[in-house]
């Protein structure tokens, strides 16, 4: 999916990526509060933890390939 925020998603899904994207943007919009309103959402405190890892994962992973400057294989960046 290029751009979730164009999707047709509902608001409990748009509330758990929109978290995702905040703290990819700034680690610091992690907070207790922010939490807290993920599970009056209804997302269970293991899938906030799963989200929080693959996002931070990945967020790591791109990081030490751009600080390294490497390339993506050919096909990688291509969206389909």
């Amino acid at each position: 999916m290029a751009d979730y925020t164009a999707a047709e998603l509902d608001g409990r899904l748009r509330a758990l990526l929109d978290y995702c994207v905040a703290i990819t943007r700034d680690a610091r919009a992690g907070s207790r509060e922010a939490v807290e309103a993920l599970r009056a959402e209804g997302w269970s405190d293991e899938t906030i933890h799963d989200a929080v890892q693959v996002t931070g994962f990945f967020n790591y992973y791109d990081r030490l390939a751009d600080g390294l400057g490497v390339d993506p294989e050919p096909g990688w960046t291509e969206r389909s």
